[in-house]
């Protein structure tokens, strides 16, 4: 396949990119998988490696009805708990066609919080659903930076609803960020999987 473009009113092929163009390749540095687990915690991996870090979580299934999937950042120590400013939005469709939004959820966002951040509101818990989606890390190791972070989510909502959320916001710290820990807000993760790459 190759890519066409117009120069001076003609069109010539592309086959190959210059050097230098083009998207990072994606390595595999570890998979977790959840088995009625509390958390999913990677404590590995997370390092100067890699400029950027992306998680995909691939059909993550609460115990619990009615909860949100949330993430943590660990800037040393055993908590993780990196003080964080964010921004959430949310578009969602009901499946009876009832309703539709698109909005910004400041009950959601946080600013200079060392809470956990919300990556859902309300993930069902019925048989059939749960939340899928990336988050995307840069450059946690950097001690002189905040750490830029974004996640896109698409969740099975209780009341039956799609919903897709964008997060996107901040650990505000210099000290490098080594951990990363996912959980639902109240009760554990059933079953899904969680996936650590490495962008180069």
């Amino acid at each position: 396949m190759s890519l066409l473009f117009c120069n001076n009113n003609s069109m010539s092929a592309i086959t190959t990119l210059p050097s230098g163009v083009g998207g990072g390749s994606m390595s595999l540095i570890s998979t977790q998988t959840a088995s009625n687990s509390s958390t999913i915690s990677f404590t590995s991996g997370i390092d100067s490696t890699y400029k950027e870090y992306v998680f995909k979580f691939i059909d993550i299934h609460p115990a619990s009805d009615n909860v949100t999937f949330q993430v943590g950042f660990r800037d040393g120590g055993s908590n993780y708990d990196a003080t964080k400013t964010t921004v959430f939005y949310r578009a969602y469709h009901y499946e009876n066609d009832s309703s539709t939004a698109v909005e910004y959820v400041t009950a959601q966002d946080l600013a200079q919080s060392t809470n956990f951040q919300s990556l859902t509101e309300g993930t069902g818990g019925d048989n059939d659903q749960s939340c899928s989606g990336t988050l995307n890390l840069f450059d946690p190791s950097n001690t002189t930076f905040v750490k830029h972070f974004f996640a896109t989510v698409n969740s099975a909502h209780a009341v039956d609803l799609s919903e897709n959320v964008y997060v996107a916001g901040y650990c505000n710290v210099t000290a490098a960020i080594d951990g990363v820990q996912f959980k639902f807000s109240s009760g554990n993760i059933e079953s899904g999987v969680i996936k650590l790459y490495g962008i180069s």
